[in-house]
């Protein structure tokens, strides 16, 4: 049941969205439509709670007004438990529903006979709302975790339509058709909203073209991350993404494991920043139990004193940043003897990670492909990591054209401090192995079975994977090019030359018999012969 109501679910959802695809483009109305299924999620969690904690007082939530006996206390009493329960709160006319039927008007129930023009106004109200939510929070340990949430949903935008009247009227018709969903947050066995939501953020990667790699990780790719860093383990203490995105990649690896206790996370972009938290909060996962920062994780990292079990990252390709001299004497960098080029952080980004990197850790980062053998100061990182530290364990060639916004081939790069087989790197070539799905490559569940089946056994398979000693990447100057490790030469048939030169000889033959018998028929016909 839950999977069938998981795609109906889906589909609602992205319908509701593309009510807003006209007026703007999907960068916008993604924060706008991800925005207000937040906020419904909010205001049914809140309900559920508040109904628990009044029960004893036979009383429902919702139905506390100003003319209720002892309501004020009621609300205080209730407020306290859910800032510290919850991390926010809600009065009961600030709920999703009492505002979306607010909004609905003289309208019908039947959504598809709505008519705009007969919303009531409220688009202050909502506003507000979403401000008294951040507020409610002003003083407590969520503080910091709802500051600013919504602050990308500007409701009188033109964006949304030129005259309040018409950005009310958009607002109210998106507000009273997610009202008709129901989340079943009662069931909290199920996940069905926490995995729509990630639906419609793959959705809305899908068609942001290069932009969609600022927050999102095709969730095949996440796949491989997750189960390489959980490889061994169904608890962790702690899971870190320095390039956090939406927070996907975070949650992707808590699916792997009966538990995760914390996780941490750090993203430049403050609109993405913005998601990640919602993306957490709506997945369940408690305000305290989370500690995602927006900052720019190389210049200035915000989780400088703590190490962590498991990393994943999916950093920007080849990005730049300030390689400045005085990162020198920084602890992610001063042991390599030298920095990442200005106009490449890729192995900045490595740096950072294996210095946040517990002893007992797996970390595994994408990269693109170009990393693994350009010279210079990345081949010097290189080869520090592996003759002087030995904590490259695995080297995963992926296909080209699997990301959003790029076409280039990758490679996934696994660390550990602590290797359990310390005398080989293990290589995977698994460029070949994709379905092409439109214009994008994608990895089939087969796909990635078998990249984890390989990296768990470390099996050698002909053409697909190899054991390579450090010797042998030390002979090759550390060029970690998976080709000069992974032979996928297809050896062309052998040809028979005695064989090829008497069909050659038959052929003359036949050739200079055809020749006569046409010569005889011009000759009949007295015409001349065509050779």
């Amino acid at each position: 049941m839950s999977e069938e109501y998981k795609k109906a679910l889906e589909q609602q959802l992205w319908n509701i969205a593309n009510t807003l695809r006209g007026k703007m483009n999907a960068d916008e109305f993604r924060d706008y439509i991800l925005g207000f299924i937040f906020y419904k999620y909010l205001s049914e969690k809140m309900n559920i709670f508040a109904d628990e904690i009044l029960k004893q007082d036979n009383i429902k939530f919702q139905e506390i007004t100003s003319k209720t006996a002892n309501g004020s206390e009621l609300i205080e009493a209730t407020k306290e438990e859910a800032l510290e329960k919850l991390g926010y709160f809600l009065k009961p006319e600030e709920l999703f529903a009492q505002v979306a039927q607010r909004g609905t008007g003289e309208n019908e129930d039947d959504i598809e006979k709505f008519d705009e023009s007969k919303t009531n106004f409220i688009l202050e109200d909502l506003q507000k709302i979403l401000i008294n939510i951040q507020l409610s929070t002003m003083g407590t340990d969520s503080e910091e975790d709802f500051d600013n949430l919504f602050e990308d949903m500007d409701l009188n935008s033109s964006k949304l339509g030129k005259t309040p009247e018409t950005r009310n009227a958009i607002i109210a018709k998106v507000l009273t058709h997610l009202d008709k969903i129901d989340f079943k947050l009662e069931h909290t066995e199920l996940d069905v909203l926490g995995d729509a939501y990630e639906y419609l953020i793959g959705q809305f990667a899908s068609g942001a073209g290069k932009k969609a790699g600022e927050f999102y990780t095709p969730q095949e790719v996440s796949k491989i991350l997750a189960k390489i860093v959980t490889t061994g383990k169904s608890k962790l203490k702690s899971v870190y993404d320095p390039t956090c995105g939406s927070g996907s990649l975070l949650l992707r690896v808590a699916k792997e494991v009966e538990e995760v206790s914390n996780f941490y996370g750090q993203e430049m972009n403050r609109t993405t920043y913005n998601l990640a938290r919602m993306n957490m909060i709506l997945h369940g996962v408690h305000y305290r139990q989370f500690d995602i920062k927006q900052d720019d994780t190389l210049e200035h990292p915000q989780h400088i004193d703590k190490q962590f079990e498991a990393i994943v990252a999916n950093p920007p390709f080849s990005a730049q940043w300030s390689a400045n001299p005085l990162f020198t004497s920084d602890d992610r960098f001063s042991q390599y003897g030298r920095l990442a080029p200005s106009s490449k952080a890729d192995f900045a980004f490595v740096q950072h990670m294996i210095y946040h990197l517990a002893d007992n850790g797996t970390m595994a980062i994408v990269l693109p492909h170009g990393a693994l053998f350009r010279g210079g100061a990345e081949q010097h990182i290189r080869k520090y990591l592996i003759e002087e530290r030995n904590f490259l364990d695995t080297v995963i060639g992926l296909p080209a054209n699997i990301f959003y916004g790029t076409s280039i081939p990758t490679c996934i790069l696994v660390f550990k401090k602590c290797r359990e087989n310390p005398n080989d790197i293990l290589f995977i070539d698994a460029s070949q192995y994709f379905e092409k799905v439109k214009t994008q490559n994608v990895l089939r569940t087969k796909d990635i079975d078998l990249i984890i089946d390989t990296f768990r056994n470390r099996t050698e398979l002909p053409k697909y994977s190899k054991k390579s000693t450090l010797e042998e990447i030390a002979k090759n100057d550390y060029n970690l090019n998976i080709p000069r490790y992974v032979d996928t030469f297809e050896a062309e048939e052998s040809i028979d030359i005695d064989a090829i030169a008497k069909e050659l000889k038959a052929l003359d033959g036949t050739i200079a018999t055809t020749d006569k018998t046409i010569a005889q028929f011009c000759a009949e016909l007295n015409i001349s012969t065509p050779f």
